[in-house]
């Protein structure tokens, strides 16, 4: 079955002989699993797993098929059967406030790597039985500088991706601490904080065409780097000035970024008009879809159906499939949105979920809400 996951820290992108029918996301209280029996075909609810849990991230394998859920207050949960039943599997892991997964084949050995609170990272290859601490990463100077603006103040890691011909190189966002670049698995790491940026990182992406070619979004707009991270310019915004100010149309504060693999100048963004402590004072985040198909020179923002106003769109999935691509947004409201026509049009396929959301980010604009279980 070609599965797509949508997660707010996971892995953003897959690649199938043909359009998916089977799409995970990972919500504040579980997952909820959608089947359709075809391309166009209608989306349905299927079952929904570890409900009570937040999910933070979500990758499905491709040798296997094997499902990793990254929990906030939960570990690693891990399933063999297409989501059906679920194993506990985070030994060697130190910390239980999991946030970015992600995987790469290297020859014939499948990496997966994870990102916790404090920002540490991991990595297993045997599909989760055990993990690897990967202690290099704290091994930079600007370590004793990572933070964050909320709850106890301890940074994460937000983020992992990979060189896509080179699966030894491996590229590390931390909130709110910066990027970083490992060329060897992970065993050492350099900054890559050259250049200016706002080191608060919430997404990299590599151009699969032009895999050089780096980008990242972070708390105050897009960044591209053409020298593998090593120099970064500024890609504004439509409604963002120079100054980070943003007006009430503007995405100020981008998080989902996807790009286009056969056309790498095709780059899908989302995220809000203001940073979350300002939504609820704002009447909402008022997320958007940003599109561009000039490498990020100029953009558009993409009408359809989405809400607006009070919603965020907190993740956004790229699945590939030969002759297109059809793109998946998961939002603070609950609802899930699909378009198979390069963001042209928008359906909603399902509506009234519990709050698709990187941590507490919901609060801002659904202060009410809470799992079921929880009263």
């Amino acid at each position: 079955m070609a599965t797509i996951t949508i997660s707010p820290n996971g892995r953003n992108f897959y690649e199938h002989g043909s359009p998916g029918t089977e799409l995970l996301v990972g919500t504040a209280d579980g997952i909820v699993v959608l089947n359709r029996s075809g391309a166009g075909a209608p989306w349905q609810e299927a079952h929904r797993e570890l409900m009570g849990k937040h999910i933070e991230s979500l990758v499905v394998e491709p040798t296997r098929g094997v499902i990793f859920a990254g929990v906030n207050r939960g570990g690693i949960w891990v399933s063999e059967d297409g989501g059906h039943s679920w194993d506990r599997r985070d030994d060697g892991i130190a910390s239980d406030k999991v946030y970015a997964l992600n995987y790469v084949q290297a020859g014939d050995e499948l990496r997966v790597y994870a990102g916790t609170e404090p920002a540490e990272l991991y990595v297993t290859t045997d599909f989760g039985h055990h993990w690897r601490h990967l202690p290099a990463l704290r091994d930079v100077p600007s370590v004793n500088e990572w933070t964050f603006p909320g709850g106890d103040r301890i940074a994460h890691v937000k983020t992992i991706a990979f060189h896509p011909g080179d699966p030894n190189t491996v590229y590390v966002g931390v909130e709110v601490g910066g990027a970083f670049k490992s060329t060897d698995g992970g065993e050492t790491f350099q900054e890559l904080n050259e250049g200016g940026f706002y080191v608060d990182v919430h997404r990299l992406v590599v151009a699969a065409a032009r895999p050089d070619d780096v980008y990242m979004s972070t708390g105050r707009g897009i960044y591209h780097s053409s020298d593998r991270g090593e120099r970064w310019e500024k890609l504004l915004l439509p409604g963002v000035g120079e100054d980070g100010k943003s007006a009430n149309e503007g995405i100020y504060y981008p998080d989902g970024l996807v790009i286009s693999p056969q056309e790498p100048d095709v780059m899908f963004t989302s995220g809000a008009n203001a940073a979350p402590p300002f939504w609820s004072k704002n009447g909402g985040a008022n997320g958007r879809v940003g599109r561009t198909r000039d490498g990020g020179r100029t953009w558009e923002y993409l009408a359809g159906e989405f809400p607006g106003g009070r919603a965020n769109i907190e993740a956004m999935s790229m699945n590939a499939y030969p002759g297109g691509f059809a793109l998946y947004a998961g939002t603070t409201d609950g609802d899930v949105f699909s378009s198979e026509d390069d963001g042209e049009h928008w359906t909603k396929i399902i509506s009234g979920l519990a709050p698709v959301s990187k941590g507490m980010h919901y609060r801002g604009v659904r202060p009410d809400w809470a799992p079921v279980a929880a009263g």
